[in-house]
């Protein structure tokens, strides 16, 4: 909380928490200074994280505990629509759970009430499915971003942004240019 509240002194807008409010006093920070905040989702400490990753219902525990995390910084004063949720893709998750987590960003939204951020790039588990060594993980990572989008995610967090950006301004074209051809037609017909 310390340091989030000196990065906000000093200019900062978001508060990235891993931990989902872990500190109890980072939902206070947010709420004084108006940051954003993003929650994300983490089971122990990120250098024993992947030590025990074990989920009976992946997709209703993580959203269950971000849940408790949005209540708890609801209740310190953090208006709702500064919240953002992240399901921790990488953190305490194996890679087929992150994958999972990313195609689940809109139920994620659902339950959760809070929009999805996504950050999936240079993750290990697309190193784990295309074999590529992080330097060389841009394509999957776009691929991984637009898949994010596609299914829900409000924000994706990146590292190639001119190339995910193409890539996201591609798939608004197609579908605006699908809504708009289909819309014709039936009008037509």
């Amino acid at each position: 909380a310390e340091v989030a509240l000196a990065a906000m002194q000093a200019g900062a807008a978001i508060i990235n928490d891993i931990s989902g409010l872990a500190d109890p006093a980072m939902a206070s920070v947010a709420a004084r200074t108006g940051a954003g905040l993003v929650l994300g989702h983490l089971r122990g400490e990120p250098a024993t994280m992947q030590a025990q990753v074990s989920f009976a219902d992946l997709l209703a525990e993580v959203a269950r505990e971000l849940g408790f995390s949005v209540e708890r910084a609801l209740r310190a004063g953090v208006p709702g629509d500064r919240i953002l949720v992240d399901p921790g893709i990488g953190f305490g998750k194996t890679a087929e759970q992150s994958a999972a987590l990313l195609a689940a960003s809109h139920e994620l939204t659902q339950q959760t009430g809070c929009p999805v951020l996504i950050g999936a790039s240079r993750k290990a588990f697309l190193g784990a499915i295309t074999g590529k060594p992080v330097g060389e993980r841009m394509i999957g990572s776009v691929a991984a971003a637009v898949i994010a989008v596609e299914r829900g995610a409000s924000v994706v967090r990146v590292h190639d942004v001119a190339a995910t950006a193409e890539a996201l301004r591609v798939v608004a074209a197609v579908r605006a240019a699908e809504r708009s051809t289909l819309r014709g037609t039936r009008d037509a017909g």
